[in-house]
């Protein structure tokens, strides 16, 4: 009978050990490894800050409750080729260094997948950002809804023409990552939706600053007459203010900028009546967020969804004053003061996928 409550009792000591160390474990810091694209383009700064705050927050209340906290390895690829090849180099650095999880905000769909691919075998969890990774697999994926970014735009910009006037466009895109052809595929099926004649008279690419003046030197060129093109569609603020100041510049304010990301000088010009009408502007501090609260869920053991869209707010002359900027927060639903097929916007985070 002594060896059996022995017995008992060194499982029992065994049993609260095992409790300890998992609680240890629980509550021990988290490696995370973060890699931004650039430091070029606003709206990716205020995403990065979002998500350094809230991994601020996450620290602050594990530290009242004993909860891991997170300690963050930052890298910045760059711009440009050689931006897509730095972070391809610091993923595969942070796999060698055996993180607990990595955060990534893609330089480019398809050149992250053989890191990625590798993180898997690691059973290290990638959890992605404003980009999709085509290959592999994530942990989780947080954008903003840019799809409807681009219908935004293009419903609005139909609401600016009479019916039956063949709308003239010119596209600035941006093809290497899944945001931008989201924007693109959004933009144009509103205006195929609308039932209204359009054509597309040029393409060019632009992302940020200096492929912008780039772009937009080369339109001047290509259709230097007043009455050429009537609406210019720009994937992205990071490049499109750089056209909008070219066009100002040279005069050309018949045409309408429609473009995306919400940069406060970009909503200066809506307000000023400075060429751009419409911007579907991000909430980036919001997205960041997601991301570093997805990524700590994982890190905790549980599941969060795997595939949530922040909304993105139509900001136009009519609808500024209630933008409250990139850090949010997300305000409430309104009607939309223009034809829509859909008249009520929602500030709904939208799971796509649990």
């Amino acid at each position: 009978m002594n060896n059996f409550f022995l017995t008992r009792q060194i499982v029992s000591m065994l049993f609260i050990t095992l409790l300890l160390f998992v609680s240890s474990v629980n509550a021990a810091e988290k490696n995370v490894g973060v890699l931004y694209w650039s430091q070029n383009i606003a709206g990716q700064l205020a995403m990065s800050k979002g998500l350094e705050e809230e991994a601020a927050r996450i620290n602050k209340e594990a530290a009242a409750k004993g909860g891991p906290s997170v300690k963050l390895n930052i890298q910045v690829a760059g711009d440009g080729a050689d931006g897509i090849e730095n972070q391809v180099r610091q993923m595969k650095d942070l796999i060698t260094a055996n993180v607990d999880l990595i955060i990534v905000q893609p330089t480019d769909n398809a050149a992250l997948a053989e890191p990625l691919k590798s993180a898997n075998k690691a059973g290290i969890p990638v959890v992605a950002y404003d980009q999709y990774i085509s290959g592999g697999v994530l942990a989780a994926f947080r954008t903003s809804d840019n799809y409807q970014a681009g219908y935004l735009d293009g419903e609005y910009i139909t609401s600016k023409f009479q019916e039956g006037n063949t709308i003239s466009v010119v596209l600035v895109e941006y093809p290497h990552v899944s945001s931008t052809v989201e924007r693109v595929n959004g933009f144009l099926d509103a205006l195929q939706h609308s039932k209204r004649p359009y054509k597309i008279r040029g393409s060019y690419q632009a992302v940020e600053p200096v492929s912008g003046r780039k772009a937009a030197a080369d339109i001047l060129r290509d259709f230097p007459r007043r009455g050429d093109i009537d609406v210019v569609f720009t994937v992205n603020d990071g490049g499109g203010i750089e056209v909008v100041k070219a066009l100002c510049e040279a005069g050309r304010n018949e045409i309408l900028v429609a473009t995306i990301d919400g940069d406060p000088q970009s909503v200066e010009n809506i307000k000023n009546g400075r060429l751009t009408v419409i911007d579907s502007a991000q909430f980036c501090g919001p997205l960041g967020a997601e991301a570093m609260k997805a990524a700590y869920t994982l890190l905790t053991g549980k599941k969060p969804p795997y595939h949530a869209l922040v909304p993105t707010f139509p900001v136009t002359g009519e609808t500024f004053h209630l933008y409250p900027g990139w850090q949010g927060p997300i305000p409430n639903g309104f009607k939309k003061p223009w034809k829509s097929a859909s008249p009520w916007w929602q500030g709904e985070l939208r799971i796509i996928k649990n």
